[in-house]
Order: C-alpha cells, then sequence, then structure tokens
C-alpha cells in the first residue's frame, strides 16, 4: 500500500451540502463606479480565468471579501471553461464581487478547512450539470449551496491540501521551466529562420514575388461562415489562418457545399500552392502563409490569396513568416477597423530564389524546428500537458472518497 493509500485508507467521511458549512455573496453591477484608485479590487470572471488584477473600487463597502474566502464563477457561454471555475483569496487585498461571481465563506474553520474546500470546488463537475450547451448558464445560489461536499478530519484535510499544495508549486515550476526553454527554443527558431533568408544577393538572385517566372497570385472569393459544414468541399476562412494552419496542411478544418462552391464559382488553390492571409486587426497579422500539400484542390476565402509558385511551397511559406518579408510589406498593408493588403503589395516583397536542393536543405532544417516549438505530439508543449495531466490524477485520487461516486 501506497502513501495516498494509507493517508486515505479507513478514513470517516462526512457528508453536507455547501450550504450547510458556508455562507454564499452574490456580486452586484459595478461598472460605473469602477476607479483606479478605490478601495476594493473588483473580481469579474476575467480576473479569476487569470488570477490577475483589475481596477479597484470607489466605495467603502460592497461584497467584501477577505483572506481564505472563495470566489465562483456563476456565468459563461454554453460549453465555456470558466464556469464553476473558483479562486482562493490568499492575500489580504480587500475584493469586492461583480455580478455573476459568488463569494463563498466557511462557517468554522475547526470543521472545513478553507483550502480544502476550493481544492474540492475546482475539482468536482457537479455544477457543470446545469450547462446545457444551448445558452449562456447562469448558476444560481442555490444550486452552488447544493454540491455536495466531504468532510474529512481537519488533520486529513490539512494533510492532503500540503500535498496538493506542494505539487501545485512542484508543477508550476516545472511548468515555468518548460515555458522558458520553449520560448527560448522559438527565438533560436526565429533567429535560425532569419538566418537561413539572408542570402547573398551576388550570390543567390532575389526577384519580387509577383514576377511571372516564379509565381502568381489569385485571389479567394467571398463566403460567410454560416457557409460553413462538417463534411464536403475542403475550404481555408482566412480567420482560420490565425488559430488553426501552421505552415503547411493537407487536410482543412471546414468544408463547404458542392452547390455553393459551383453556384458561386469559388476559386481554388492546388496541391503545391501556399494560401496567404490578406486580412487581419492588426499588421502583423498579414501576410503568414500556408503551403496546401493536400491531394485536393481546397477553396481559398476572398481575405485570402493563393499563389501559384515554382518554388517550394514550404519554403515561400515559412518566408513570409520572417521579419524580412513583413518589413517589406507591411508599408502596403491599409489600417482601419481590419488591416489588409492587395496582391500588389504581396507581389513587391522581394524573395530570395536559391536552386531546389537549398530549398530543400533550408525547408527540412526549419521543419525540425517547427516540430519542436509547436507540435502538441512532439517536443515541450507535450511535455507541459503531460505535467498538467499529471497534477489532475493526482489532484482527484486524494479527493476522491469511498462514497464520493459524484
Amino acid at each position: 500500500m501506497n502513501y495516498l493509500e494509507k493517508l486515505l485508507d479507513g478514513v470517516a467521511v462526512e457528508w453536507k451540502t455547501l450550504g450547510e458549512v458556508t455562507d454564499f455573496t452574490n456580486g452586484k453591477g459595478h461598472e460605473k463606479g469602477i476607479t483606479e484608485n478605490g478601495k476594493y479590487i473588483v473580481v469579474n470572471s476575467k480576473f479569476i480565468s487569470t488570477n490577475g488584477k483589475v481596477a479597484k473600487f470607489s466605495e467603502e463597502q460592497i461584497c467584501p471579501l477577505f483572506c481564505e474566502d472563495i470566489l465562483i464563477v456563476m456565468s459563461d457561454l454554453p460549453n465555456g471553461k470558466a464556469l464553476s471555475k473558483t479562486f482562493f483569496v490568499e492575500e489580504n487585498d480587500k475584493y469586492t464581487l461583480n455580478q455573476r461571481i459568488g463569494g463563498i465563506r466557511v462557517k468554522d474553520n475547526n470543521i472545513l478547512f478553507p483550502k480544502f474546500l476550493n481544492y474540492f470546488l475546482n475539482r468536482t463537475p457537479q455544477l457543470l450539470k446545469f450547462d446545457d450547451g444551448a445558452s449562456q448558464t447562469n448558476l444560481r445560489k442555490d444550486q452552488i449551496q447544493g454540491v455536495i461536499i466531504p468532510i474529512p478530519s481537519l488533520k486529513i484535510q490539512q494533510k492532503i491540501v500540503a500535498i496538493l499544495d506542494s505539487f501545485t508549486e512542484l508543477t508550476a515550476e516545472l511548468t515555468a521551466e518548460l515555458t522558458a526553454e520553449l520560448t527560448a527554443r522559438k527565438m533560436q527558431y526565429s533567429h535560425y529562420r532569419e538566418k537561413l533568408y539572408s542570402l547573398d544577393k551576388n550570390k543567390v538572385q532575389h526577384l519580387p514575388m509577383d514576377d511571372e517566372s516564379i509565381g502568381v497570385f489569385q485571389r479567394g472569393k467571398r463566403f460567410v461562415k454560416t457557409d460553413l459544414i462538417s463534411e464536403g468541399v475542403s475550404v481555408i476562412h482566412y480567420g482560420e489562418m490565425y488559430t488553426h494552419y501552421g505552415t503547411w496542411a493537407d487536410k482543412t478544418k471546414s468544408f463547404l457545399s458542392e452547390e455553393l462552391v459551383k453556384n458561386k464559382n469559388l476559386r481554388v488553390a492546388n496541391k503545391g500552392d501556399v494560401v496567404i492571409v490578406a486580412a487581419g486587426e492588426t499588421i502583423e497579422d498579414i501576410g503568414m502563409g500556408t503551403a496546401w500539400l493536400g491531394e485536393e484542390g481546397v477553396v481559398v476565402h476572398d481575405a485570402c490569396f493563393s499563389y501559384k509558385t515554382i518554388l517550394n511551397p514550404k519554403f515561400v511559406a515559412y518566408f513570409t513568416r520572417t521579419k524580412q518579408f513583413h518589413d517589406q510589406i507591411k508599408k502596403h498593408i491599409s489600417s482601419g477597423k481590419i488591416s489588409a493588403i492587395n496582391a500588389k503589395g504581396l507581389g513587391k516583397a522581394i524573395i530570395p530564389v536559391p536552386s531546389k536542393e537549398e530549398q530543400e536543405r533550408i525547408v527540412a532544417i526549419l521543419d525540425k524546428f517547427d516540430i519542436l516549438t509547436t507540435s502538441i505530439s512532439e517536443g515541450l508543449p507535450k511535455e507541459i500537458e503531460l505535467r498538467k495531466k499529471q497534477y489532475e490524477y493526482y489532484r482527484d485520487l486524494l479527493l476522491t472518497f469511498p462514497q464520493d461516486n459524484l
């Protein structure tokens, strides 16, 4: 029997509702009273999601919470990740709750250790049953107070908290180290990417991207998000270029009906073309390219261009993610609510044109960096995810008692 099994072996557990052992406070709307110089820190769902502090409230006392209270998110969008998330107040700052944030205060700390309760509440799925996935979920006070919680002896609670605190600290340290390593690798990746494309103009030909000897731009045609379906003709929507696609793709996230593609005479990028995004919220968003390597063609949105080229498509896609490329195109980007660039502006960018073998060598090097820094199945991001899952496993093990079938 290991240490954790011995710790919980034969432990007597009393089960009570949250309403029996805690007091609950509803937040109030504070939007009109927020000021930087107030006495209370206003807590909203963003605060709990990021553990960050926000503006302070100007009035003396509204829904105040102090050290060792628990804050809970009472409202979230369908299938959101913040609903019922809790945050333990460990500092001596004074908080006031915005609407749809609840405050939980343990009535007797000699019976229930507040931090133990917070760990349990962040683990239990009891409140998620109220999320119907169809509309915004708003938890009620009686639903929260109806949560059933285990209450072992105070000694056991404190031991569990000590273990989880230690594990949380170690996990945070390791995650910070891995994140720092990942950041360093990304900087190294960026450095070598720039260096690999800084080719001597006396030895390697450099041409504008719209030079017909190397490539031609074609703008996509308009369709809207509501046209997207789960199966059909492969399509890339411009918004997905920022959230889903990397330097290459052979499958799409979204599809359109054959009928719509035919009726609207939508335009297609073929295998070996590069899809380049041409609109976004900031100048930095513009110009990222994805090499399309799928056997079948892919429909392209009108906020993107397909670039048909004799160059290695991944060589071009990596180039569109360099500072060298963006420094050239940013002066041609029109700014407004949405920033955009046209084919003429993209075409003015000068790209190095080394031999086919040199292009392949550069792509091979950058592919290795790309896998290391961005793949969730290989490299450091996977390690960070494994550490989080390990923490969750031990947390659940420590907070699952013999009668806990919730």
